[in-house]
């Protein structure tokens, strides 16, 4: 079995692929990745591993930024020491859910479930099954109430044309032009829209399919987003997530 841990203490990393060796000495660990921008670089150049320990918590930011850039085709075991990303852990391929400090027989019923799970059928299917049953349960939000000083602003869906971080400050941009102050996190907001609608261009910016005029071809093999409204700064797609964003787009 290969795996790969993302992991930013070196104690815990070392400390995780010890159990492994206890559980199962032919589990191998091709690789521990420590950042999210390493981590994205990584799945983007290799091929899948058969499972992946993640911590949620990394020095960079979440780990579900990863999944905003680059595809897991494989199942995922979330490691860490607060359990409120519980929820949030399977609405991507996730099939366990650790605490810290990892108990080893915490780490031996994830393993064992690894394997029943791909002892029913070929790995890659089953996570094409499980992301069809997320995908067909899953419903995304049609409108947002924004507070605008005493009062509640619907905001429909189809009118969003970008949000973004603006000088430390959460803005949605409509199609209209009006801008609304969010509350929560990019990474809050962006799991409530339908990803055929919305894409993580990068860190600082959710855009909308309808909001885009044109691209341009970007230095050092990036994208540069132009939209149909104003934005506080460029929108560049990094190399490694342009075929990505093309497939999104062209989809």
């Amino acid at each position: 079995m290969r795996t790969v841990i993302i992991e930013d203490e070196k104690v815990a990393a070392e400390a995780l692929q010890a159990l492994l060796s206890e559980i199962d000495a032919t589990i191998e660990v091709t690789a521990v990745l420590q950042t999210i921008d390493e981590s994205v670089e990584w799945f983007v150049t290799e091929p899948p591993p058969d499972l992946v320990f993640m911590d949620v918590h990394l020095a960079d930011g979440s780990a579900f930024a990863i999944f905003e850039q680059v595809k897991i085709p494989c199942p995922i075991v979330f490691t860490t020491a607060y359990d409120e990303f519980a929820l949030k852990a399977f609405e991507v391929n996730s099939i366990d859910y650790l605490l810290k400090p990892i108990d080893r027989r915490a780490l031996q019923r994830a393993i064992n479930k690894f394997r029943n799970l791909t002892a029913i059928q070929d790995n890659n299917q089953l996570i094409a099954n499980m992301l069809s049953v997320i995908k067909q349960e899953r419903r995304y939000k049609s409108c947002f109430l924004i507070p605008v000083k005493d009062k509640l602003i619907p905001l429909a869906t189809v009118d969003i044309a970008l949000i973004c971080i603006d000088d430390k400050s959460l803005k949605v941009l409509t199609l209209s032009g009006k801008t609304y102050l969010l509350n929560a996190s990019l990474d809050e907001w962006m799991i409530q829209l339908d990803p055929a609608l919305f894409y993580r261009a990068n860190r600082q910016y959710i855009i909308s399919r309808h909001a885009i005029s044109d691209i341009s071809v970007w230095f050092g093999g990036k994208l540069s987003v132009n939209l149909t409204v104003p934005s506080p700064d460029r929108i560049l797609v990094s190399k490694a997530r342009v075929a990505d964003f093309k497939s999104w787009v062209a989809g």
